[in-house]
């Protein structure tokens, strides 16, 4: 029995299928698993995105997972009022931040950005919540853990990827940057951030301590 490839219409009938069944979002290549060989998966999302443009549900892209989402102007519909069980305090938005802007970055650059020292609890909240993930490791003495943002904090905040972190222009706008901004001052760009001076996380390190030491010179008079 001669058995014919599903034309670009079935195909497309089957991503919509699976975005619609799936629990969370889903990528090209986990779609791609499920339907036959060579099937051109990136023209179905396409097409899916034209055809549900505009409709009370749309297709978008978060962290390069596809999902469909309630349009954002109907999104009153859907809003209820409760109490929110956790809420990030002022210190751990601020330490969100730097981290989403200067990552990789470690506890010691976090707290020379904040200009305060930074509790153990609110890094172990941001992890515990999915914001924040371990990067790797610093190639300096001590050897001391970095932090990045997961793909939670894109998500949350719906972001495609973080090119969309708002720039100079935009904080500007929002009132968030003062006009007169020094001379020499920059928003840090986290798209441009590099993994040189970080070494991966090896096995078991993710539930190993980190240590922070401080090294006092005695007065040996």
């Amino acid at each position: 029995m001669i058995q014919f490839a599903p034309d670009h219409m079935e195909i497309e009938r089957r991503v919509e299928a699976l975005l619609f069944a799936a629990a969370g979002p889903l990528s090209a290549a986990e779609i791609a698993r499920r339907l036959p060989e060579g099937a051109d998966v990136g023209g179905a999302i396409s097409a899916l995105r034209d055809r549900y443009q505009g409709r009370g549900v749309e297709l978008e892209c978060v962290a390069d997972r596809w999902r469909f989402r309630t349009a954002a102007d109907l999104s009153f519909m859907m809003t209820e009022e409760r109490e929110e069980p956790r809420r990030l305090s002022k210190a751990a938005l601020e330490t969100l931040a730097i981290i989403a802007y200067h990552q990789p970055c470690t506890r010691a650059e976090i707290e020379s950005v904040r200009g305060v020292s930074l509790s153990r609890g609110t890094l172990d909240l941001l992890l515990e919540m999915g914001f924040v993930k371990l990067k790797g490791r610093r190639r300096t003495p001590g050897r001391p853990v970095t932090y990045a943002t997961a793909d939670r904090f894109l998500e949350h905040f719906g972001l495609s990827n973080l090119y969309d972190l708002p720039g100079v222009q935009e904080m500007k706008a929002a009132g968030l940057l003062d006009l007169s901004i020094p001379v020499g001052f920059e928003v840090p760009d986290p798209s441009r951030a590099t993994d040189g001076d970080d070494e991966p996380l090896m096995p078991g390190d993710e539930d190993s301590p980190e240590f922070a030491q401080d090294f006092v010179a005695e007065d040996q008079s």
